[in-house]
């Protein structure tokens, strides 16, 4: 009686597969198998297949499957760009106030209003609620006698001994010359005049950002004025031209402008040099040779 064969038993039947030589039917080969692991095989092979297309259908071949990719990757650009944008006009609002203070104190203006910020410093809330409060042309002779009574007391300035950061920078010469007038801030000369060559370069002392660099109306010509690291300004008036533009970075001993005889305060080329720290003048003869 012949046995009759279950479906499990067809899964499980081994097969023997034989390659021979077409030529001599010589036995190159031989691959044992049964139907379960070729249904195994298959479906395994077809699982792979499918995971690899989704895959692909959602990343590189998105642009081509999915509708809405083109829109997405748009939409992703737009948010980068106005993230990009606010913080580009936070920053210009930034340095545009810090340069109109400091123009205020190329300006000769009141120190009090104009007091010199680091960038990315500048509360623009607080400066708009003073502006608001106080009236400024009522405490200018008040100001005036403070900062006086601050220069006799020797205040207003700051010496070698009490500037540990400026000690560590290395200060270029701006220019070779003789001092011929002397930092004096009971004088209201925040600086020191150093008379050189006609058409001799100026150099940057340190390595900064140039944060002004225009002709001053008032009396000191052309002005140039750089902001280095620590908190510290140097400025460079009464100028012939003005080699470099606003937010140009340059570096130490760098040629920067040349020497002049522009503005109302000046009597004969030279170069009023000055030195901020901290929104204080200091003595650049004591960090500076010239």
């Amino acid at each position: 009686m012949r046995t009759r064969k279950t479906f499990s038993n067809w899964l499980t039947t081994r097969y023997l597969l034989i390659i021979r030589n077409e030529e001599n039917f010589a036995e190159k080969t031989t691959v044992s198998f049964t139907y379960a692991k070729v249904l195994v095989f298959l479906v395994t092979l077809f699982v792979i297949f499918m995971m690899a297309s989704l895959y692909l259908s959602k990343s590189v071949l998105a642009q081509w499957f999915d509708p809405r990719h083109a829109q997405l990757r748009a939409n992703k650009q737009l948010i980068q760009l106005s993230l990009a944008i606010d913080s580009l006009s936070q920053e210009v609002d930034r340095k545009d106030q810090f340069i109109n203070n400091f123009q205020s104190i190329v300006n000769g203006e009141d120190i009090l209003t104009a007091e010199i910020v680091s960038v990315g410093e500048v509360d623009t809330s607080i400066l708009a609620s003073v502006e608001k409060e106080i009236d400024i042309n009522k405490i200018n002779p008040i100001d005036s006698q403070l900062r006086r009574e601050f220069e006799e007391l020797e205040l207003f300035t700051i010496g070698y001994d009490d500037n540990a950061e400026l000690q560590e920078i290395f200060f270029f010469s701006p220019i070779a010359g003789i001092v011929s007038g002397p930092y004096n801030p009971q004088l209201n000369h925040y600086g020191v005049d150093v008379v050189s060559k006609e058409n001799e370069p100026v150099k940057c002392v340190a390595d900064g950002t140039v944060l002004f660099a225009d002709f001053d109306f008032s009396d000191s010509g052309y002005v140039i004025a750089i902001q280095h690291r620590s908190n510290l300004i140097s400025i460079y008036k009464h100028n012939s031209a003005i080699l470099k533009k606003v937010g140009n970075f340059v570096s130490a001993g760098e040629i920067i402008s040349i020497i002049g005889n522009t503005g109302e305060l000046t009597s004969g080329p030279h170069l009023h040099f000055e030195l901020w720290f901290n929104g204080n003048s200091v003595n650049p003869e004591e960090f500076v040779t010239f």
